[in-house]
């Protein structure tokens, strides 16, 4: 039993910090780099095969080391094990959290309620291979006898967007064969867009919901099984060759029309935004194959124990997630930006914000040495880039440079840049699959070592789940025949009668 957490702000390793901030703000980091010429191989870290520099940090020895010594205070260690060890640390849910599970070796023991899950997750991997090597080998037709050729996965929050991501992370080791698509949002047009130019024949819908109850992801199946019957001739046989299902509701499974034999299923203890290696990730496995699948579920295992062992002055995920803390907390800063220079992870331009803007926006670059399209002098100008901008962060541009440079006097304000923005490099040798685990697993991390010293359960959504709720209430009141009693606010009810009447001019 963890002992009971005493009030972070009154934490000695805190009031540290924030006496210490006082001192930091005063320093900029062309002083820091200027007095140690060695900062920049002192402050770097390596593990599970990426490498850290996080000395552009506005930081010191002491701040490390004060940092530390608050996720010591805060029993990060502690929480660590407990995540590992199955214990239930979701408390508003009373459920383990246990995506480290889902990438655990064969031999591994993981125990809940003091049943190791282990077997039962290789047991789902397996089924998973099983099916994606069927249908990507042709062996799996559709109901006409024509092989598939299009998968689309149906899903929302963490059952669309972690697919989404790795799907566009790894479409370099994709079966260009075969063509995926992602429906997602209620609004029809998604499902129109996804399916428009695509023979039902040849289409295989993978639905993802835990419960099969999913307001979003069961009405865009239920168009999804319109569409199919409606271009096979209406015969319902046709519903189980062209459909399969991430869930653990068999009953409404097999009511829908899908086999049970083709259902993939999971645990409570897998929250959804962490269940991208869970059979959420079938689409995954069907894009890149169960090779890759099994790589990127190392890259993850190595991450995790890296995690799970390695001293916190090491240790990727807590240097990170302690930095996020210190500047959030000790200097205002709201966000985060993870800014990855590889086009299959799409990259974003918001430099000047970053820049010039008058928010403090701590930054992570991720950079790869090995392109996957070797092209001339590319990838040595796109990380020239990176180097760059760390720099330019870092020191920025002083009156007198910019003065030096023959600029007018008047345009010289213009063109200063203060600098002392702060950034990590992260470097790994390629985009594989087993380094998309690595990075994936470094961000849970991070985002646990957060929580950890927050006191934040960073693993249960009420929010959302009300506004489902919330959803499921207005839904009738917006279809009715006759003019619905509403007891909304006045500005909602408003909304409720104005497009009642919008519908009718349709």
């Amino acid at each position: 039993m963890r002992k009971k957490r005493t009030s972070l702000k009154r934490l000695p390793a805190w009031k540290a910090l924030a006496d210490h901030s006082k001192e930091i703000k005063k320093l900029h980091l062309r002083e820091l780099f200027a007095t140690d010429s060695t900062r920049g191989e002192k402050l770097a870290a390596e593990g599970a095969g990426l490498f850290l520099d996080y000395s552009k940090n506005r930081v010191t020895e002491t701040t490390l080391n004060l940092l530390q010594q608050l996720a010591e205070e805060c029993d990060l260690r502690a929480r660590i094990d407990a995540m590992f060890g199955g214990e239930k640390i979701n408390t508003t849910e009373k459920r383990a959290v246990l995506h480290v599970a889902l990438r655990a070796p064969k031999n591994a023991t993981i125990l809940v309620d003091g049943k190791n899950v282990v077997p039962a997750v290789h047991d789902v991997l397996d089924k998973m291979a099983t099916f994606s090597n069927r249908v990507r080998s042709g062996e799996w037709v559709g109901h006409t006898g024509k092989r598939i050729r299009n998968l689309i996965n149906i899903g929302i929050g963490g059952s669309d967007l972690g697919p989404v991501m790795a799907y566009e992370a790894l479409r370099y080791y994709t079966d260009r064969s075969l063509t995926f698509r992602f429906v997602s949002n209620i609004d029809g047009t998604d499902f129109v867009e996804a399916i428009r130019d695509l023979d039902p024949a040849e289409t295989l819908f993978i639905v993802s919901s835990k419960t099969f109850t999913t307001l979003e992801t069961m009405t865009n199946a239920q168009t999804a099984r319109d569409w199919l019957l409606k271009g096979l001739g209406g015969d319902k046989a046709a519903v189980a060759r062209h459909f399969v299902a991430v869930s653990t509701n068999a009953e409404k499974v097999s009511a829908f029309g899908i086999d049970t034999d083709n259902m993939f299923g999971f645990w409570d203890w897998v929250g959804g935004r962490y269940s991208m290696d869970s059979a959420i990730g079938l689409s995954t496995m069907l894009a890149i194959g169960p090779d890759h699948f099994q790589s990127m579920l190392d890259g993850f295992h190595q991450m995790d124990e890296h995690f799970h062992t390695t001293p916190f002055a090491q240790n990727l995920p807590v240097l990170l997630g302690l930095l996020t803390v210190w500047y959030t907390d000790f200097f205002d800063a709201q966000t985060v930006a993870v800014l990855p220079y590889e086009q299959y992870l799409k990259q974003h331009s918001f430099y000047q914000l970053i820049h010039q803007g008058t928010r403090l926006i701590p930054c992570d670059f991720i950079a790869f040495g090995q392109p996957l399209n070797p092209l001339g002098r590319h990838h040595d100008m796109l990380l020239a880039n990176v180097f760059a901008q760390t720099e330019a962060l870092a020191f920025g541009k002083t009156p007198e440079q910019v003065k030096a440079e023959g600029t007018p006097d008047w345009l010289i304000p213009h063109r200063v840049f203060e600098g002392n923005r702060p950034s990590n490099t992260i470097l790994a040798d390629q985009l594989t699959p087993e380094i998309l685990g690595k990075l994936v697993a470094l961000y849970e991390h991070i985002v646990f070592t957060q929580g950890a010293i927050w006191n934040i359960n960073s693993f249960d959504q009420w929010g959302v789940e009300l506004g489902k709720a919330l959803a499921q209430r207005i839904i009738p009141e917006l279809e009715a025949s006759l003019e619905p009693e509403l007891k909304h606010d006045s500005s909602t009810n408003n909304l409720i009668r104005r497009y009642r009447q919008m519908k009718l001019k349709s």
